[in-house]
């Protein structure tokens, strides 16, 4: 379990993340972002999935290709559904909050200090990208 409320006031950025994707190098993003705001008030959370088939089944496996590859050390869930009935609540709600479903691995979605969905991101939106850095310096410049 990882209640979302021990963050509460913190600007989340929530990606599915997968070890055997081309994307797979945006956890070096995510690392960037986590350490040039977690002062500020981010948290980086990384969900693996295998939903695409290009993930770990094992959370240990991918705790340590995460650690080891990357230097990941922002939060990250046990392997989860990201898609279709069985997804897990967060990404159903995230969804029908933004509009906007999970399409394949290292989707963002930035929550506000408010628990509300600011926006969701393709993989193709890098989270070191200009646009991904203004959505996040926005959001923890939103009632700081």
């Amino acid at each position: 379990p990882m209640p979302l409320s021990q963050w509460k006031g913190k600007v989340l950025l929530v990606a599915n993340t997968a070890s055997f994707c081309g994307f797979t190098g945006q956890y070096a993003d995510l690392v960037d972002v986590w350490r040039a705001y977690e002062q500020a008030g981010l948290v980086v959370i990384g969900a693996p999935s295998n939903d695409f088939r290009q993930e770990s089944e094992d959370a240990k496996e991918i705790k340590s290709f995460c650690e080891l590859t990357y230097g990941v050390e922002f939060p990250m869930t046990e392997p989860v559904h990201v898609t279709g009935n069985q997804a897990h609540p967060f990404f159903k709600w995230a969804a029908l909050q933004s509009g906007r479903g999970v399409t394949w691995n290292f989707n963002k979605y930035l929550i506000g200090r408010d628990g509300k969905v600011i926006t969701w991101m393709s993989s193709a939106t890098r989270p070191t990208s200009a646009r991904a850095r203004r959505e996040i310096e926005a959001a923890l410049a939103a009632g700081a």
